[in-house]
């Protein structure tokens, strides 16, 4: 669009077509005819195209200038509701916070860990998944207020963060309905013979797990592998493996998806961590779940 676009040519064009015609139109701005007449002319001048027309004694609106009357009962419909929003910005201000989740970190842990914020009033939460050096990217650039992960930040100089540990868990073994009973029997062997369905290596648990296995003997039936731990808590309920999940997590698992748990992954942990900038002024929430740790 032109630089030279005025929104009050605009506004009395619209008013042209609310009011059917120049006078009345004038009438309600309380100018001359004349005045709103070379405004309106000014507008098509800008646009490069007829809005009115005339048709007997009245002025009707083109094809062009239906279209543009269209988005001007946009744009103005907008504009009348502008200082009641402002009003309530005013009124109703609400307490923001940004917080960046690791995609292979567990949501239903997302969201015990931010649970001491979550009853406060006027709260305003925004929260992002990602990998995790984007998030802390994002964090540097004071994008988010915080990032909660599975790990800690790695030591970089020009990265001014801090890693505050929250809590772990071990994991443990969850099993869907039609895999209990072999999941069960002669476990932990029996992963070997059962579907399993791990995270990929994307998540720091991983390691962990692999490890595991190797001092059980253990050489798992891995039939899927997974980014994101809610995918792959939904393809376990739904029957495709058993999983590994956090043991603090156990009765939200049960009640969510339905599957039940095995045994306690015994040695294998899952660290928590909020990772916030050093560089700027700790946010009250923030400082909130950090005090909290795990609930």
């Amino acid at each position: 669009m032109s630089l030279d676009f005025s929104y009050r040519h605009l506004y009395y064009f619209w008013v042209v077509g609310k009011e059917g015609g120049m006078s009345r139109a004038a009438e309600r701005l309380g100018m001359a005819v004349q005045t709103v007449s070379t405004q309106v002319r000014e507008l098509e001048r800008t646009l490069g195209v007829e809005l009115l027309k005339p048709a007997g004694r009245k002025l009707v609106l083109t094809e062009a200038g239906t279209a543009v009357m269209q988005q001007a009962d946009l744009i103005f419909q907008l504009g009348e509701q502008l200082p009641q929003l402002a009003r309530h910005a005013v009124s109703a201000p609400s307490l923001r916070l940004a917080v960046g989740t690791a995609d292979g970190l567990p949501k239903l842990m997302v969201q015990r860990l931010l649970q001491p914020v979550l009853g406060m009033p006027k709260l305003r939460l925004q929260c992002h998944e990602g990998e995790f050096g984007d998030l802390l990217a994002d964090l540097a650039l004071h994008r988010l207020d915080l990032v909660l992960a599975d790990r800690a930040a790695p030591a970089n100089p020009n990265l001014r963060v801090y890693s505050h540990a929250l809590g772990s868990s071990t994991l443990a073994w969850y099993a869907p309905p039609l895999l209990l009973a072999d999941t069960s029997r002669d476990f932990p062997h029996s992963l070997s013979r059962v579907p399993v369905l791990l995270p990929t290596a994307h998540s720091a648990v991983r390691s962990r797990l692999d490890r595991w296995f190797e001092s059980e003997r253990i050489q798992p039936c891995i039939v899927g592998e997974f980014e994101d731990s809610a995918l792959l808590k939904t393809f376990g309920a739904g029957g495709m493996g058993v999983f590994p999940a956090p043991d603090l997590m156990h009765e939200a698992l049960n009640r969510h998806y339905g599957v039940t748990r095995i045994a306690r992954c015994e040695g294998v942990e899952e660290y928590f961590f909020a990772i916030g900038n050093e560089k700027k002024v700790l946010h009250p929430l923030v400082l909130r779940v950090l005090q909290s740790g795990i609930q």
